[in-house]
């Protein structure tokens, strides 16, 4: 009788025990939709203008839109939408990342006598109107994912085009290296001063040039052309990444990280990271895996422990604490994602969930005052600019964010739901 009774209490024990771990999921689940539902709301609604391109940086101080890099930015939350799409089904989310992979095809160049058959992806703010390599390539990741979402052509036949382009006129073999800028009006390639660089009167080739491996635009045309050229392209550039890839696991001779300074930029490292992430599923070579793994082991120690990631950050281990960069605790978190999915990654187990609690009570309420930030994820920089203090609410923090919380939903619930 008393066995019995001593039974009964440990199945109402495990019972319990389970029925608190379903609803403790049942709530993850809904938190993390909640927050996918605002965020993907906030692109359609706010973020993509009438031409589907994104709006890019708001003044929060002024009230107002400023272009950058529309290309990349448009480019980004295209991504995003198709990893939301993938996630809950929602046809007009597809239908919405359709509209700004028009707008971003249209840039298409066929009437200059240099650059026909590159984009006019100009980068804008500080460095004019420049054609900039990665404002380009990084960009593209999102058309070729909607590309195999729609089948539609177009979405691909455009960023190969521009990347052909760029590695007939733009790549310095003999660095392993890309340069980063076109001047758009003449078609030239700039090989000797670089925009982002005015006041440097003796630049070298590390100022005008990098591996510019961010989004993986030529695995990406490979696999879309079957040309064994553009795979052995990219490949060349993952062997640049571990070639200059300093012992702390970063690229501290290009910009946007400031050697000088001992400062680094809180997404660059991780595209480079990314993309050699995208040479190991294509090669298998484990040289790839283990130097995205050193960048991802870094980041280990910059994330905070609420999950803030900050916008400038310096090898000896501070940080600015002016700006917190959304973007970057959504991208670091989706490599951590990742490098799990490898096995390689159990010490990031933690630093997921940080990222995941960071991203989905760090978003501005969906009731905010302010329609041009409500249902956002905040992703703030700022700086003194021409004169004034410019407080910058990003889009790039809602594109990463959609990105985040469609592989944390993989990481998490994507097995159970089947």
């Amino acid at each position: 009788m008393h066995l019995n009774i001593r039974v009964l209490i440990l199945i109402s024990i495990f019972t319990a025990l389970d029925l608190s771990f379903a609803q403790n999921e049942d709530s993850l689940k809904q938190e993390l939709f909640s927050a996918l539902k605002g965020f993907t709301d906030y692109t359609v609604n706010v973020l993509l203008d009438e031409e589907g391109k994104s709006r890019c940086d708001y003044n929060m101080i002024e009230g107002k839109w400023y272009p950058y890099e529309e290309a990349w930015h448009t480019g980004q939350l295209i991504y995003g939408l198709v990893e939301a799409y993938r996630t809950t089904g929602d046809k007009n989310l597809l239908e919405e990342a359709k509209r700004a992979g028009d707008w971003w095809c249209s840039l298409l160049i066929t009437d200059h006598p240099k650059l026909k058959g590159m984009v006019r992806a100009v980068h804008g703010d500080h460095a004019g109107n420049r054609i900039v390599f990665a404002t380009v390539t990084d960009g593209t990741a999102g058309l070729f994912n909607l590309y195999k979402e729609t089948g539609n052509k177009k979405y691909a036949e455009v960023p190969t085009s521009a990347g052909r382009w760029m590695m007939d006129n733009m790549y310095v073999p003999e660095y392993k290296l890309f340069y980063d800028s076109v001047n758009e009006e003449t078609g030239e390639v700039m090989k000797e001063n670089s925009p982002f660089w005015p006041n440097k009167e003796e630049q070298d080739i590390f100022d005008v040039a990098r591996p510019n491996n961010e989004g993986s635009i030529f695995k990406d045309m490979y696999e879309f052309t079957g040309d064994e050229k553009y795979k052995e392209m990219f490949i060349e550039l993952c062997e640049s990444l571990l070639q200059y890839q300093g012992e702390e696991g970063l690229w501290m001779d290009f910009m946007p990280n400031h050697k000088n300074e001992g400062t680094f930029h809180p997404r660059f490292n991780l595209w480079y990271a990314e993309s050699l992430l995208e040479g190991y599923d294509l090669t298998g070579d484990e040289r790839y895996l283990k130097a995205a793994k050193k960048t991802l082991d870094l980041y280990l120690n910059y994330q905070r422990g609420d999950g803030t990631i900050y916008y400038k950050n310096y090898l000896d281990g501070r940080s600015n604490q002016n700006s917190v960069t959304g973007s970057a605790v959504a991208f670091a978190g989706m490599l951590w994602i990742r490098l799990v999915g490898y096995g390689v990654g159990q010490e990031y187990k933690d630093n997921i969930e940080r990222s995941f609690n960071w991203i989905t009570r760090n978003r501005y309420s969906i009731d905010h005052p302010d329609e041009n930030l409500a249902g956002s994820l905040i992703n703030l920089r700022t700086r003194r600019k021409y004169g004034k203090l410019w407080i910058t609410q990003r889009d790039v923090g809602t594109a990463f964010g959609m990105r985040f919380l469609a592989a944390y939903y993989n990481y998490r619930f994507a097995e159970s739901d089947k």
